[in-house]
């Protein structure tokens, strides 16, 4: 079945191989905001409240933001994270259609970006840590 659709497929796609890895991570990167949402709160020194109303969680570290997680997402979940402003640059341009300026933030610092299995789970997680690191940097620094 494989090779009939890698047939079928070669006329658009420049690979097979290709068209099933873009597949395989849509799948496999699929995430919700369960998985989010545990894997912030494991991060040390972490809480959440919601100070926009119910439908945004808010996570902190040294009482300062670092991610924001909308619950009223339709089309795919998106969170904003904390970005050195070098950084956040070149990842919008490394992956313009899932990092983009932040919504609703200081674009200069902040980055939404879009899960739509287009990034892995590894890069999302990257992205997260350095928001947590550069809030949480100086508490850290003192203990």
């Amino acid at each position: 079945m494989t090779s009939s659709l890698c047939v079928r497929v070669k006329k658009i796609a420049p690979s097979c191989q290709e068209i099933l890895t873009l597949i395989y991570n849509s799948i496999s990167n699929k995430m919700n905001v369960e998985e989010i949402r545990d894997y912030v709160l494991s991060l040390e020194d972490v809480t959440e409240s919601f100070p926009f109303g119910p439908e945004t969680i808010v996570f902190k570290t040294n009482n300062k933001m670092f991610l924001l997680l909308p619950l009223d997402e339709v089309e795919f979940l998106k969170i904003n994270v904390k970005c050195n402003p070098d950084l956040a640059i070149e990842l919008r341009m490394k992956y313009p259609d899932s990092v983009l300026p932040g919504y609703h933030m200081n674009k200069k610092h902040w980055n939404t970006i879009v899960i739509d299995g287009l990034l892995t789970w590894k890069s999302i997680k990257e992205m997260i840590e350095h928001s947590y690191g550069l809030v949480g940097k100086k508490k850290r620094l003192d203990s």
